[in-house]
């Protein structure tokens, strides 16, 4: 099972879709892009896709929202990477519950499809999303208030991190019941064969010291 939690786009252009081990031309992508609907600036989105354009990456979007189980699985049989995508956490993870594609993904991975997750898709892999809840005064959480997740990794993780937000992460890790990793932007986590290597550029946050580099 090969699984790549990225920060942002920078990442994926980078390292990420190399590190699929699938070269471009053969690359089938189902892209998942459920979270930006609960997102108010989708802007990214397009970046996204627009790379995959210019980097001649075939993809075929889906939102699963409202999708059964036979659609999900009829739309990924001809693709050999999932990409889920950033957005709202929290929409993504209901919109999960709600179309059973934890079960679809499931056996996905199973058949040995590669799974790419970026900001909202990375968090969603972890045993809770509650870091996702860290900080996010006005965001819509749709509801939820069970935070448990897909635990995919044995780790939380803080996407997006900036220098300035040490002083709250830190205070934030006494409450964990897991460890946490962060990602800085261009920075992301290979995850294969129970084995988590940090992989990108830019300062590691002590958090991560642990990590294969």
């Amino acid at each position: 099972m090969k699984i790549i939690l990225a920060s942002d786009l920078s990442f994926l252009l980078k390292y990420g879709y190399d590190l699929t081990g699938i070269s471009k031309s053969e690359m089938k992508i189902g892209y998942v892009i459920t979270a930006s609907k609960g997102s108010r600036d989708k802007t990214f989105l397009e970046k996204v896709k627009n790379s995959m354009i210019e980097n001649r990456i075939l993809f075929e979007e889906i939102d699963i929202e409202g999708k059964s189980k036979d659609e999900m699985f009829n739309f990924f049989k001809n693709k050999n990477v999932i990409h889920v995508e950033g957005g709202n956490t929290f929409y993504l993870l209901k919109a999960i519950r709600e179309s059973g594609f934890a079960e679809v993904l499931k056996e996905l991975l199973n058949e040995g499809k590669i799974y790419i997750g970026t900001s909202a898709g990375a968090y969603i892999m972890c045993p809770t999303i509650e870091v996702a809840n860290w900080n996010e005064t006005g965001r819509d959480r749709f509801g939820l208030t069970d935070f448990s997740s897909l635990n995919y990794v044995p780790f939380v993780l803080k996407v997006h991190y900036k220098d300035e937000a040490g002083k709250l992460i830190k205070e934030k890790m006494k409450t964990l019941k897991y460890p946490l990793r962060i990602l800085r932007d261009g920075q992301g986590i290979l995850v294969e064969n129970n084995k988590y290597t940090f992989i990108g550029g830019g300062k590691l946050f002590y958090e991560n010291s642990s990590f294969k580099k």
